[in-house]
């Protein structure tokens, strides 16, 4: 079982510090690699470096760094590349990242699959690459079959495989599978794990990134609302529940969406190795 952990950079002292017990927790599964986002238009490029380089140097777990391009200049883009290949890391998430409203330059590229095309004409295959995919669609698609195109596109121009936003129904996943798979494409696709904790929290992140919560889990998570050893027992209990269903069908790799947080991704992290 191949399991992954994803972290935000954190802006202080004290969140490096604690990040850095949060590294040392989740190191007990053994997982493929730990992540680090960035902010698009280069926000948090410079933290978002410092977390790679503290993950590199203080575990025996590799550092996957994500590259958003919006708002970047193909030397920006190098320049970074280099660092990255300088500390023998040679795997990267490629995203466009969100287009920031008070953004006047949009950079050299305006997909994430013009950027997979510049790392892999740039530096051939020194680089694992994956990309993005959305079971649910991504919220400024158009429509479905505009959204396949451009996951497709993606990995044409280079991807090795793809991580998905986080969805709580099992059948989307599947659903995109055999859609991609249509299309010629069979690069593995691992599913993103969203813990739920937080009632508000999970409404405004899925409300922004277009990630459907079943209107059976939205009850039961108001309901729980104001009751948070509950919600935890529940929004365990359907996280779980699809992780297994997801295995038992075959899926052998889980991206979690940690929040910077050990517990519960490492309690689902355990439950299904």
């Amino acid at each position: 079982m191949k399991i992954s952990f994803e972290f935000f950079p954190p802006k202080t002292e004290q969140g490096k510090e604690k990040l850095i017990q949060v590294r040392q927790s989740l190191s007990v599964v053994s997982p493929k690699y730990f992540s680090a986002t960035s902010g698009a238009g280069g926000t948090t490029q410079d933290t978002t470096l410092e977390t790679v380089l503290d993950i590199q140097k203080n575990n025996n777990i590799p550092a996957t760094p994500h590259l958003s391009c919006i708002g970047l200049k193909k030397s920006n883009i190098i320049e970074l590349l280099d660092k990255y290949k300088d500390i023998n890391i040679n795997h990267i998430i490629a995203l466009r990242g969100d287009i920031p409203s008070n953004i006047r330059n949009i950079g050299d590229f305006h997909y994430a699959n013009e950027l997979v095309e510049f790392i892999r004409s740039k530096y051939n295959d020194n680089f694992n690459i994956e990309v993005a995919a959305y079971p649910e669609m991504h919220p400024q698609a158009k429509n479905i079959e505009s959204d396949l195109t451009h996951f497709v596109n993606k990995v044409k121009a280079g991807a090795n495989g793809a991580i998905t936003q986080y969805f709580y129904n099992a059948d989307a996943y599947f659903r995109f599978q055999d859609d991609v798979q249509k299309l010629g494409i069979n690069i593995p696709i691992t599913p993103g794990i969203m813990p739920i904790t937080n009632y508000t929290k999970l409404l405004n992140f899925s409300s922004m990134c277009g990630a459907q919560i079943p209107k059976w889990i939205l009850e039961r998570l108001k309901f729980y609302e104001n009751d948070l050893e509950s919600l935890n027992d529940f929004g365990f209990d359907v996280v779980a529940n699809l992780c297994q269903t997801l295995k038992n069908q075959g899926v052998n790799s889980f991206h979690f969406y940690s929040m910077n947080l050990v517990e519960p991704s490492l309690k689902l992290a355990k439950n299904i190795i």
